[in-house]
């Protein structure tokens, strides 16, 4: 819009009104920027509480015996004790949510994207020793396992 000197608006030179606008309308986009900025703060992936029951367990080399007849005993190396919340889906990178959270128990539910997902109870019976019960989708198939983990020393 051309503005002529002499334009006038409620008695103000028509070139106040525009600058009005055009600060008004710069106040209006920083308030959507701002807006949209806490937006995505909101959204951000924050890092899981940590598990109460986990503190007291030590990482190092453990042994887990599944619980049903026939089953194998595996060992692992414990490096990161959230490894034992999630047996069947090793080190994927998963985003879990808490169910409960105490000093000898924990139950925690995990969406590994295309790997799976499951849920994992764990119950801590002393510093190394853990009963584990676990069930969801690996590899496109189901699983369902209980365990007793142990730990039988450092990693090597």
């Amino acid at each position: 819009m051309l503005v002529n000197d002499g334009d006038r608006i409620d008695g103000r030179p028509m070139r106040d009104l525009n600058d009005i606008m055009t600060t008004a309308g710069l106040r209006a986009l920083s308030a959507v920027a701002a807006t949209m900025m806490m937006a995505s703060w909101a959204g951000a992936v924050v890092a899981p509480a940590p598990l109460i029951a986990l503190r007291a367990l030590e990482t190092g080399k453990w042994e887990l015996r599944d619980r049903s007849e026939g089953a194998e005993t595996r060992k692992l190396c414990i490096t990161d004790l959230r490894q034992l919340l999630q047996i069947r889906h090793g080190r994927v990178l998963c985003h879990s949510f808490t169910v409960s959270n105490t000093a000898h128990a924990a139950s925690v539910t995990y969406d590994c994207a295309a790997a799976g997902n499951g849920r994992t109870d764990l119950r801590v019976e002393t510093r190394r020793l853990v009963q584990i019960s676990s069930q969801g989708v690996a590899d496109g198939a189901p699983f369902a396992f209980s365990a007793e983990g142990r730990r039988i020393g450092a990693c090597r």
